[in-house]
């Protein structure tokens, strides 16, 4: 019954964070927009790139280091395309500045792949030129699997050009056992995930056990070769199993990944105990989003976030 009720709640969040109506409504009334901007601090970097740099910084002085992305998706105009470029240009140049440790993380429909390859990867060009002066890596993000083939054909074809581009995988969908095959040969990093989309029927396998054997032999690979890669999650059983295997192959390209404010107790002690950290802060105004994706993982969060509320 505990179980069904979580599921329950996790989809009813998916659906809220969907939900157009309801978004407007919570940004656009001043009062409800703070009450749940307490909640959404504990999981953004900041609105600003300054309140961001301010994050990176003490998450860097405390030995994690970071990807930072400017939150937006599903962007369908060259003129908003090219303003999120702009800022993730700004980004990178503040990371070069102010000498901070950390890669930059995008969704490709942010900065124009709804609108033209054409575009999109002009702007990805523009970002990873940037990134490249104090050698940054540009981690393209996965979306719907409506769009899994354009982004990895994107990311491909910006490999021919810049060496500083790396690709999320998702786990959980059966055709990444052939993706993951073509992948591992290119040099650019790999980050794994077990993803977290809606797909239709048949094309993802559920969350479980046979999910995560899938994502540690995933893992494995790419320990045991060391291909550079991060392992991607807030799964304490995965995390456990990752240092089983970074141990066993000592691998020195790997790094650990979680997403700020999600079981960052646990990951303090990876740190602390030597193994490589970074840390996913996202800033911006999209919160929203962003905040009803984090509940959905888990709902009990939600307790969590009223406690934000009304402390």
């Amino acid at each position: 019954m505990e179980l069904d009720l979580i599921k329950l709640g996790s989809n009813a969040l998916k659906k809220a964070a969907l939900h157009e109506e309801a978004k407007q409504f919570v940004l656009q009334n001043e009062k409800i927009f703070q009450l749940f901007k307490r909640a959404a601090n504990r999981y953004i970097g900041g609105e600003t790139l300054e309140e961001s740099v301010d994050t990176i910084k003490n998450l860097n002085n405390r030995g994690f280091s970071v990807t930072t992305d400017f939150m937006g998706e599903s962007i369908r105009t060259e003129s908003e395309a090219n303003k999120a470029t702009l800022e993730f240009i700004s980004l990178a140049k503040k990371i070069y500045s102010e000498k901070l440790n950390s890669s930059i993380s995008l969704d490709l429909s942010h900065i124009g792949l709804l609108v033209s390859k054409e575009l999109v990867i002009n702007n990805l060009y523009k970002i990873c030129e940037e990134a490249a002066r104090s050698n940054q890596e540009v981690i393209i993000s996965m979306e719907g699997t409506d769009r899994t083939d354009q982004i990895l054909d994107v990311y491909k074809e910006a490999l021919n050009v810049h060496s500083n581009v790396g690709i999320t995988l998702q786990a959980y969908l059966h055709r990444t056992q052939n993706d993951f095959e073509e992948i591992k040969k290119c040099k650019g990093s790999i980050r794994l995930v077990k993803g977290a989309y809606d797909t239709p029927e048949g094309l993802s396998i559920p969350r479980g056990n046979k999910l995560d054997e899938i994502y540690l032999n995933y893992t494995e690979q790419l320990l045991s070769s060391d291909h550079p890669c991060a392992i991607a999650s807030h799964d304490e059983k995965i995390h456990k199993e990752a240092i089983k295997l970074i141990d066993k192959y000592k691998p020195t390209k790997y790094v650990l990944e979680r997403l700020l404010g999600i079981c960052n107790e646990e990951f303090e002690i990876y740190k602390n105990n030597k193994y490589a950290c970074r840390m996913y802060v996202v800033y911006g105004k999209e919160w929203y989003l962003y905040v009803c994706n984090r509940w959905a993982e888990y709902p009990l969060n939600l307790f969590r976030g009223l406690a934000d509320i009304v402390d």
